[in-house]
């Protein structure tokens, strides 16, 4: 019944191709009507739920020190200025990295740079009115100390840190004990977030931790690029992944996984861009049969994206006065994680039922 269900609603859909201004571009569409500017919608020229990220690179950047380390990376800062990000992320233990001190420090040395590297961004986090996640080394007790990520708010206060679950061998033996296996989400006046670093990209366990307390952004600060990795974290995990790199790319993944910015050849250290949060990741099927009703209602306030190979859609809102969750409620919308759960759900009570 539900495939021939399926079956007549893409017949219909062919019969009257004229429904959802379908065309072809690409993987991806988007079905909505020319849109205005942003203050066409919104005087304010900014959604509510619109964050913007400002990620870095030490791409072709060398100092002798660490001090000089953090001058330079001040100064490359200066670039995002005129965008007044709401965050910056900057890479691993960057401060150290890419110095010809790197490697020479004891355990006490690292945390009491550490602290001195967190005081000059907490003066940056305050007078460009941003969050910072800076990596850093912290006490760990024992004569060890975590590779972690401090969150500073806009008022120069650190509001929450990460500790790295999975470091690797060689920094274990170097005095780098591994954090603890659950973590809080961080809260933000822009959402919850995450923080996974660096090795933590080849484990599932802290990516879903921090998901399933409702992360929105997770940061992703590394001493390596990670590549496709991080599209893929994104979509997997159906949050925004911000990369910040010692050496390549850093770049924004929205939750489909796609690029938003990224640092490259002419702008090896800066990437940014704006990403709205209003916004819901479905499975399309059987959803998609309401997309036309949605439409109609809402027009141009609200953009449904579809995926047609993946079978994925996301819903977006592009007005101050529409929530997706409204959406969901009023149309009986599931989004993809829920569909997951209720599938795995059904297929557990089957085994049981049916298991000899």
């Amino acid at each position: 019944m539900e495939q021939n269900s399926r079956r007549n609603f893409l017949k219909k859909s062919a019969l009257t191709a004229g429904l959802t201004t379908i065309g072809s571009i690409g993987l991806a569409e988007s079905i909505k009507s020319d849109l205005p500017s942003d203050g066409a919608l919104n005087p304010a020229g900014k959604l509510p739920r619109e964050v913007w990220i400002a990620s870095f690179s030490q791409e072709r950047l060398s100092a002798e020190t660490p001090d000089d380390m953090v001058k330079r990376v001040m100064e490359s800062l200066k670039g995002i200025e005129p965008f007044s990000p709401d965050v910056v992320c900057l890479p691993e233990c960057f401060y150290i990295a890419n110095t010809k001190m790197d490697g020479k420090f004891t355990v006490e040395q690292r945390i009491s740079k550490s602290e001195e590297v967190l005081k000059q961004f907490s003066v940056f986090s305050k007078k460009h009115n941003c969050y910072t996640i800076c990596s850093v080394d912290t006490p760990a007790g024992h004569g060890m100390f975590y590779i972690s990520s401090v969150v500073i708010d806009r008022q120069g206060k650190r509001v929450g840190a990460y500790h790295k679950i999975h470091p690797t061998e060689g920094e274990i033996k170097s005095g780098v004990m591994p954090g603890p296996l659950f973590q809080p989400v961080i809260q933000t006046d822009f959402g919850k977030i995450g923080v996974q670093i660096c090795f933590d990209s080849l484990w599932d366990d802290g990516w879903e931790m921090y998901r399933k307390q409702g992360a929105e952004i997770i940061f992703f600060p590394s001493a390596f690029a990670a590549g496709q990795m991080i599209n893929a974290r994104a979509w997997k995990h159906k949050c925004v992944v911000v990369s910040s790199a010692r050496k390549g790319t850093s770049k924004i993944c929205d939750i489909t996984g796609e690029e938003l910015a990224k640092t490259g050849f002419w702008n090896p250290q800066l990437c940014w861009a704006p990403v709205n949060l209003e916004k819901v990741f479905l499975h399309l099927w059987p959803f998609v049969q309401h997309f036309p009703a949605i439409q109609k209602k809402y027009g141009r306030k609200v953009d449904i994206k579809v995926f047609h190979e993946e079978e994925w859609a996301v819903i977006e809102s592009l007005s101050p006065d529409v929530f997706v969750k409204d959406i969901l409620k009023e149309f009986n919308l599931k989004t993809n994680e829920e569909v997951i759960a209720e599938g795995e759900k059904a297929q557990l009570e089957a085994r049981r039922k049916y298991s000899s």
